[in-house]
């Protein structure tokens, strides 16, 4: 049974991902399965690009200060709670 997105990390998710995409090329789905892997498929795509969209934010909020140390700047809130 597929994990929800919230439970994955982002390797579980791609690696899930992989798997979906590898099944699809094969073409050996009936329609309905494939049309439900491909819609768990763009789930997960979206998962993980939001995951990463996440990381390169905090990524860009390390500064390098003059003396060439490096300071991490609090994120801020960019999505409304939830």
């Amino acid at each position: 049974m597929p994990h929800k997105e919230k439970e994955l990390t982002f390797d579980q998710a791609l690696q899930e991902l992989e798997e979906i995409v590898q099944k699809l090329e094969t073409g050996g789905l009936p329609l309905e399965e494939s049309m439900d892997a491909f819609e768990r498929a763009v789930k997960l795509g979206k998962f993980c690009d939001e995951k990463l969209t996440g990381a390169e934010q905090k990524i860009q909020q390390l500064v390098r200060l003059p003396d060439g140390s490096v300071k991490k700047e609090p994120l801020p809130d960019l999505l409304p709670p939830a």
